[in-house]
C-alpha cells in the first residue's frame, strides 16, 4: 500500500513537472510566433512606407514635369501672342505710313484741281465772250439775209423743212418698194440655196432594207447538220426565231427570210454560234437563241449610245437612248430608220446653223423625230404624237417636243425648229432610191397577219413566213387539244378571209407540242 502511494505521488509530481515544463515551452513557442508576427508586420510597414515614399517621389516628379510642360506651353503662347502683336503693330505703322502718303497725294491733287478750276473759269469766260461776239455776227448776217430774201428766218426755216419732208417721203417710198421687190425675188432663191447647201454638205448612202439575209458557210456538209434528222433542227430554229430558213442548192449559203430585221439578226447570229460550237440539236438551239436575243438587247443600247456620241448629243434619257438603238432594226418604207434619223439630225443642224438658230436643239429634234415608230406597243395614236409624248415624259426641251409632234402637221408649229425638221424629213425621204412604199405596205400586211392570229385564245407565238404565204401558229399544249388545234386553224383562215386583203392563198399551220421535263439530281 505504501508502494502504491509512493508511485502515485511520484506520478502526480511528474505530471505537475511535465505540465509546468509544457506550459513553459508553450509560452516560448507563442512568444517566438508573436515575435515573428511582429517582425513580419514591421517588414510590411517598412515596405509600405518605402513604396509610399517612392510613389510620392514619382508623383512629385510627374507634377514637376507637368508644371514645366504647362509653363513651356504658356511661354510659347505668350511669345506667339507677343509676335502677333508686334506684327499687327508693324502692319498698323505701315498702314499709317500708306495713309499719310495717300493724304499727301490727295492734297496735291486737290491743289492741282483748284488750279485747273481757275484755268477753266478763265477759259469759260473767254468762250462766253466769243459766243456773244458770234451771236452778234450771226444776228447781223440773218438780218442781211432777210432784207435780201424778203423772208423772216422762221418763214425760211418752215419752207426748207417742208421741201425736205416731201423729198424724203418720195425717196423712202421708192426705196421701200425696191426692197420689197428684191426680197420677193431673192426669198425663194435664198431658201433653195440654204436647202441645196445643206443637202450637199450631208453625204449619205442609201440602201433599201430587204426581207432576206444570207448566212455564208464554209462547206455544204454543214447544211446537213443545220437541217438535222428529218429536219428537226431547222424546225426548232424556225420556231425559236420566227423566220424561215431556206436551204437550197445555193452553194455555201443559207437564206434567212423574214420581214422583222431583229428576228433575222437573231437567227443569223444564232446560226453563226451553232456552227462555231458544232453541237446542233433542238435543246442547244433554244439555249443559243435565248442568249442571242439577250445580246441583241445589249447591242441595241450600245448602238444608241454610239449614235448619240457620234452626233454630239448629251444628256439624253437612257430610255430614249435605247429607243434610238432600236431604230437600227426598224425600216420606214424600206429606208433604215436609224440612218434616216441620223441624216435628218445632220441636215437639221446644218440648216439651223445657216439660219442662225440653235443647231444643237435642231440636231436633237432631228434624231428623235421618229422615236414614236419604235415604241414596243402598238398604240392608236400617230407616231409623231406618240414621239412628242415620250419626249415630254423624259423631260426634253419644249422646242424639241413641238418639232417631233408637228413634223407631219398633227399639231401646230410654235417654234422655228419645227418647219426645219419637217423639211429635213422630206429631204431625207424624197431622195431618189431612199424609200420604197411597196415594202412598207408589205411589212404592215405581215404584221397585221400575225396580230390577227395572236388574238385567238391559246396562241403563244405566231410567225408569218414564205413572204406572207404561210402563217405558223404556236399554241399552248395544255389549253389547246389536238382537235381544238384543227378547229383553230380553220377559224384563223376564215378570220383572214373576212378581215384582210391578200394576193393568192395563205397556209395556216397550227403547231402543238407537248413537253415533259424532269431533272435527275
Amino acid at each position: 500500500m505504501n508502494d502504491i502511494s509512493i508511485v502515485l505521488i511520484i506520478s502526480l509530481a511528474t505530471l505537475a513537472i511535465g505540465f509546468v515544463i509544457g506550459r513553459y515551452l508553450l509560452k516560448q513557442v507563442y512568444k517566438k510566433e508573436e515575435e515573428e508576427i511582429k517582425e513580419k508586420a514591421r517588414l510590411i510597414i517598412q515596405e509600405a512606407e518605402m513604396k509610399a515614399e517612392s510613389l510620392k517621389k514619382e508623383k512629385v516628379i510627374e507634377a514637376k514635369e507637368k508644371y514645366l510642360k504647362l509653363k513651356s506651353e504658356f511661354e510659347e503662347e505668350v511669345t506667339r501672342k507677343k509676335n502677333q502683336i508686334l506684327s499687327n503693330e508693324q502692319k498698323l505703322k505701315q498702314r499709317d505710313s500708306n495713309l499719310s502718303k495717300q493724304m499727301e497725294q490727295v492734297k496735291r491733287k486737290e491743289a492741282e484741281t483748284e488750279s485747273m478750276k481757275e484755268n477753266l473759269s478763265a477759259q469759260i469766260e473767254i468762250i462766253n465772250k466769243r459766243k456773244e461776239d458770234l451771236e452778234k455776227v450771226k444776228s447781223q448776217q440773218v438780218r442781211a439775209l432777210e432784207k435780201v430774201a424778203n423772208l423772216t428766218a422762221d418763214e425760211a426755216r418752215d419752207q426748207l423743212v417742208e421741201t425736205l419732208k416731201e423729198e424724203a417721203e418720195t425717196k423712202a417710198s421708192s426705196y421701200i418698194k425696191e426692197i420689197m421687190e428684191e426680197a420677193k425675188l431673192s426669198a425663194t432663191k435664198m431658201a433653195k440655196k440654204v436647202v441645196l447647201d445643206t443637202i450637199q454638205r450631208t453625204a449619205t448612202e442609201h440602201a433599201i432594207e430587204n426581207c432576206v439575209s444570207v448566212f455564208n458557210i464554209e462547206s455544204d456538209d454543214i447544211k446537213g447538220k443545220i437541217i438535222g434528222r428529218e429536219g428537226r433542227n431547222i424546225r426548232a430554229l424556225e420556231a425559236a426565231t420566227g423566220v424561215e430558213i431556206i436551204v437550197d442548192d445555193t452553194p455555201e449559203a443559207i437564206i434567212i427570210s423574214g420581214f422583222d430585221p431583229v428576228r433575222r439578226e437573231i437567227a443569223r447570229l444564232s446560226l453563226h454560234r451553232l456552227v462555231q460550237d458544232g453541237r446542233i440539236h433542238p435543246a442547244r438551239i433554244e439555249e443559243i437563241v435565248a442568249k442571242t436575243r439577250k445580246n441583241i438587247e445589249e447591242e441595241i443600247v450600245e448602238i444608241g449610245e454610239r449614235t448619240v456620241i457620234d452626233l454630239g448629243i448629251h444628256g439624253l434619257h437612257p430610255e430614249l437612248i435605247k429607243m434610238v438603238g432600236r431604230m437600227r432594226f426598224r425600216s420606214s418604207y424600206g429606208q433604215n430608220l436609224l440612218q434616216h434619223s441620223r441624216e435628218v439630225a445632220r441636215l437639221a443642224s446644218t440648216m439651223a446653223s445657216e439660219l442662225g438658230l440653235n443647231a444643237k436643239l435642231a440636231k436633237r429634234a432631228g434624231l428623235l423625230h421618229d422615236i414614236g415608230k419604235v415604241w414596243p406597243e402598238e398604240p392608236e395614236k400617230p407616231h409623231a404624237i406618240l414621239g412628242m409624248e415620250l419626249a415630254k415624259k423624259y423631260k426634253e426641251h419644249p422646242e424639241v417636243c413641238n418639232a417631233i409632234g408637228a413634223h407631219h402637221d398633227e399639231i401646230e408649229m410654235t417654234t422655228l425648229i419645227s418647219p426645219i425638221i419637217q423639211a429635213c424629213d422630206a429631204v431625207s425621204g424624197s431622195r431618189p432610191g431612199a424609200r420604197r412604199e411597196v415594202m412598207e405596205s408589205y411589212i404592215k400586211r405581215l404584221k397585221d397577219l400575225e396580230e390577227l392570229a395572236l388574238g385567238f385564245d391559246g396562241v403563244n407565238k405566231c410567225y408569218a413566213i414564205q413572204a406572207g404565204r404561210e402563217l405558223r401558229v404556236m399554241v399552248d399544249a395544255e389549253s389547246v387539244s389536238d382537235n381544238r388545234a384543227g378547229q383553230l386553224s380553220f377559224d384563223i383562215s376564215k378570220k383572214i378571209e373576212n378581215d384582210m386583203q391578200y394576193p393568192g392563198q395563205i397556209k395556216i399551220t397550227v403547231i402543238r407540242e407537248m413537253r415533259a421535263v424532269n431533272y435527275a439530281r
